[in-house]
């Protein structure tokens, strides 16, 4: 058995490796253009806006930054794949991770659940169009015992997707828009048992896509009695539709975008949800050619 003064020897030797490591790695990724954050020497955050340049050599030195609670990877970050997510699991304080243009199949979706302190992910433009993509992996997320916040934007993923995505149940915030999702989907969100916070838009559009979000969604958004805040846009809704909201007993904030609704029934709705703040916005020319596609 070790003595005391040896132990602390030991500890401090570690400790200093530790940030002569993670010093390296930090000059790596700053001289790829990385926005990096540490704290006592030890790296906490990497932050990068294009990713192009973050392939299995930088994946592998991202995975020895043992204090790393923070990673967000922007643009092109199709580096982050079934090869490469693995050096996620060495990450065991990783609590927020962001990407944009991840590559990872359903059973890389699965890998990644191996992150056990994961609170925030999001997700935009993953595995596009990816032959045999789902979303049904993140099934296997449904162990992640802290997972509170959860995006997912810009994906070929439909129904199926959401169905795996509504065992999570610890998520309290859900964030969506631009899927393959139908309105079935909004059925399965509203199983979610501690949703406080949910923000929809509409499905991508073409291929003869239904809508996933219309005056017919609101019925279903009505039951998630959790809700604090929501936010819906993309779509357009009649007054009376909207008025189905004022049941959720919670809801403190309704935020509308991206919708062709008139001033005066925003007036009203406000009349009728008098304990509701509702932040609505009036469509700008260009927002309004976009509606016109995404409900064709």
């Amino acid at each position: 058995m070790p003595r005391p003064g040896s132990l602390i020897l030991v500890l401090l030797f570690a400790a200093l490796s530790t940030r002569a490591d993670d010093t390296a790695t930090a000059v790596l990724l700053e001289g790829l253009g990385g926005k990096v954050v540490r704290a006592d020497g030890v790296v906490r955050e990497i932050e990068f806006r294009d990713s192009s340049g973050l392939g299995t050599p930088q994946w592998e030195a991202i995975g020895g930054l043992a204090g790393l609670k923070k990673i967000t990877v922007y643009g092109k970050a199709g580096g982050l794949n079934d090869a490469t997510v693995p050096q996620l699991l060495r990450l065991k304080n990783l609590e927020s991770f962001s990407a944009d243009g991840a590559q990872l199949s359903d059973a890389g979706l699965r890998v990644m659940a191996g992150c056990t302190s994961l609170r925030s992910v999001s997700f935009f433009h993953l595995s596009f169009r990816m032959e045999g993509f789902t979303g049904e992996g993140f099934a296997a997320w449904s162990a992640l015992p802290n997972l509170e916040k959860l995006t997912v934007a810009g994906m070929s993923m439909g129904d199926d997707g959401f169905a795996a995505i509504a065992k999570i149940t610890t998520l309290q915030e859900l964030r969506t828009w631009h899927t393959y999702q139908t309105e079935a989907g909004n059925s399965y969100i509203a199983t979610l048992p501690h949703l406080s916070t949910l923000m929809l838009g509409q499905r991508l559009p073409g291929q003869g896509r239904p809508l996933s979000l219309s005056d017919d969604s609101l019925g279903t958004i009505a039951t998630i009695k959790s809700l604090t805040f929501l936010e819906i846009g993309e779509s357009r809704f009649s007054l009376e539709a909207l008025r189905r909201l004022g049941s959720l007993p919670l809801l403190e904030k309704l935020k509308i975008t991206k919708t062709e609704i008139s001033a005066a029934e925003i007036e009203s709705l406000r009349a009728d949800l008098p304990k509701v703040q509702i932040e609505f916005l009036p469509l700008t020319d260009e927002q309004r050619k976009q509606l016109e596609m995404y409900l064709k």
